[in-house]
C-alpha cells in the first residue's frame, strides 16, 4: 500500500515540477517566473521526497528525504524574497502588464 501510494505522491510531484518549468519558459518577467519556481517545483520536489519517504519507510534514505522537505520548506521563500527585492533594487523592470508594485509603494512610504 505505502509503495503504490509513494508512486502517487511522486507522479504528482513530477506533474508540479513540469508545471514549474513551464512556468520558468512562458511567464513573462522575473517575478512571474520566480513565483513559478518557488511554489510549483517547491511543491513538486517535496512532493516527490515524501513519495520516496513513504516508498523506502523509516530508512536512513527515508529520514533524509523529511529532512530535505523541512530544509525546502524554510529556505525556499526566503531565497525567494531575497532573489525578487535584489532584482527589483537592481532595476529589473516589472512586465508591463502588471497592475502592483508593493516593492515601490513601500519605497516610497519610506522617504
Amino acid at each position: 500500500m505505502s509503495q503504490t501510494l509513494g508512486l502517487i505522491f511522486i507522479i504528482i510531484g513530477l506533474a508540479f515540477d513540469v508545471f514549474g518549468c513551464l512556468g520558468l519558459v512562458r511567464l513573462p518577467d522575473v517575478y512571474n517566473r520566480l513565483q513559478a519556481a518557488t511554489k510549483c517545483v517547491t511543491m513538486g520536489t517535496c512532493s516527490i521526497l515524501f513519495g520516496t519517504f513513504l516508498t523506502v519507510g523509516f530508512s536512513a534514505a527515508g529520514m533524509k528525504a523529511l529532512m530535505c522537505i523541512v530544509f525546502l520548506v524554510l529556505t525556499t521563500p526566503v531565497a525567494a524574497h531575497a532573489i525578487a527585492r535584489g532584482a527589483h533594487r537592481s532595476g529589473v523592470a516589472l512586465w508591463r502588464s502588471s497592475v502592483v508594485d508593493q516593492y515601490a509603494e513601500d519605497r516610497e512610504g519610506e522617504n
